[in-house]
């Protein structure tokens, strides 16, 4: 796909939301103390539907009330919705940001953090329910399973100092997560249970921000029994996704794009966003295919293992919001092709690193077992550029190619057939890790 008509399929994206002329939401832009623009939609009635854009946002459609419900439940209601035992932890990071942590838990048992990807959550974890949800899959397997939230996403919007309306609040990427949000996380979660290592998996990002950890604290690589990478990410050289893409073409103007369409936030998990979301990705409408269409268009086309059934409930989860600095520094590692920090400019950059370019990260850092798994059809992570991650990783103990052509990146998580596929093999790679090390 060329980068012009990755550009036109983003442009023909933001077109259609504002071609819904008739939702019933007061849609507006502000660009510091000047509104952009204000304006009122109406109801739908064309497609013989009702959507009501109030503070208690209501969608009536033929949708299974039992989805429908879902896609409006927080992780830990649920987990206690399902049966399972479910808490909610607070962790304070040494920079002051306050993350939420949760936990299906198993006390005594071995703990396992889950570390959700980009625009995601806690709630990717378990809200494909008990029998397609990693979270559950491992508490079954005997595990004590800790869920990580990141600062800027929906359960992690607070701090002791700013509010998410101060640009300071905003003033971060995944550098920031993995040399603070992680390690406290880690230590939160050791400190509660009282044992000295734990499992590690993470998605995409939540790969990312492990390497970061390895690079800036070493240290806690003694805190690891075995990390698992799915969709692992940190090279995006060879990266596919039309967003990155565009991110990584238009960088220099870039910033001023994304503060015109959310200010310092991207993609934030509002009332709007919300009720779009779900109005386009109702299974009872014929925009189903376009919802599942523009998923695709981020992480590559697999449409044999989305249950399209669960829309709602994905929409509904997310996107959970990011900053647009992170955005921004994705879109940098795709440009130079190098994993490194962000990128200022060279005169920023000689006086806040010392040197022209940013510092590369150093992957030799990374000392814990690890294993990689990753899809042919992952366009976010595609196996070029996980095999050059391979080759810088010191102690790679399984590298697996998921064996199905369409794989995307999404499928690690949300995949009907997710356990077959790869779950089971990851269980059993943990047990063996745990043998190990007895």
């Amino acid at each position: 796909m060329s980068l012009s008509s990755s550009a036109n399929l983003l442009i023909s994206a933001l077109c259609l939301c504002l071609l819904q002329r008739e939702i019933s939401a007061g849609l507006s832009m502000v660009l510091g103390n000047v509104t952009l623009f204000n304006v009122q939609f109406k109801s739908p009635s064309w497609l013989g539907r009702s959507i009501v854009g109030d503070s208690n946002l209501r969608i009536e459609s033929d949708v299974d009330p039992n989805i429908l419900e879902d896609s409006h439940l927080d992780t830990l209601h649920l987990i206690q919705k399902y049966g399972y035992p479910a808490e909610n932890h607070t962790v304070q990071t040494d920079d002051g940001y306050i993350l939420t942590l949760h936990r299906i838990a198993r006390p005594g048992a071995m703990p396992v953090l889950l570390v959700h990807g980009l625009l995601d959550s806690s709630a990717t974890w378990v809200m494909m329910g008990p029998n397609k949800g990693l979270g559950y899959l491992l508490y079954e397997q005997g595990y004590d399973v800790w869920m990580a939230n990141v600062r800027g996403n929906t359960y992690s919007r607070k701090h002791v100092k700013y509010s998410t309306r101060h640009a300071k609040f905003w003033d971060f990427t995944f550098h920031e997560m993995g040399k603070h949000d992680i390690p406290s996380t880690i230590d939160f979660v050791l400190n509660h249970t009282g044992v000295s290592q734990l499992h590690y998996i993470g998605h995409s990002q939540g790969s990312v921000v492990f390497w970061i950890m390895a690079s800036e604290k070493p240290e806690y690589m003694d805190k690891i029994v075995f990390m698992q990478a799915l969709a692992p990410v940190a090279f995006l050289k060879h990266c596919r996704s039309p967003v990155v893409n565009f991110l990584a073409e238009w960088h220099l103007s870039v910033s001023v794009v994304l503060k015109l369409i959310g200010v310092h936030e991207f993609l934030p998990k509002n009332e709007f966003i919300s009720m779009f979301n779900r109005f386009i990705c109702d299974e009872t409408t014929i925009t189903k295919e376009i919802c599942s269409n523009v998923i695709f268009l981020t992480t590559g086309f697999d449409k044999l293992q989305l249950n399209e059934t669960m829309l709602p409930v994905i929409v509904g989860h997310s996107p959970a919001g990011a900053s647009t600095k992170q955005m921004q520094h994705f879109g940098q590692l795709n440009r130079s092709g190098a994993f490194r920090q962000f990128d200022y400019g060279w005169l920023r950059n000689h006086w806040r690193y010392g040197t022209i370019d940013p510092p590369s990260y150093k992957l030799e850092n990374v000392r814990a077992k690890v294993a990689l798994y990753y899809g042919k059809n992952d366009w976010l992570a595609p196996p070029e550029d996980v095999e050059m991650l391979h080759s810088k990783l010191p102690h790679v103990v399984t590298k697996y190619l998921v064996d199905d052509p369409e794989f995307n990146h999404l499928d690690f998580i949300w995949a009907i057939n997710g356990r077959e596929l790869l779950w089971d093999r990851m269980l059993q790679n943990m047990r063996n890790q745990e043998n190990s090390v007895i």
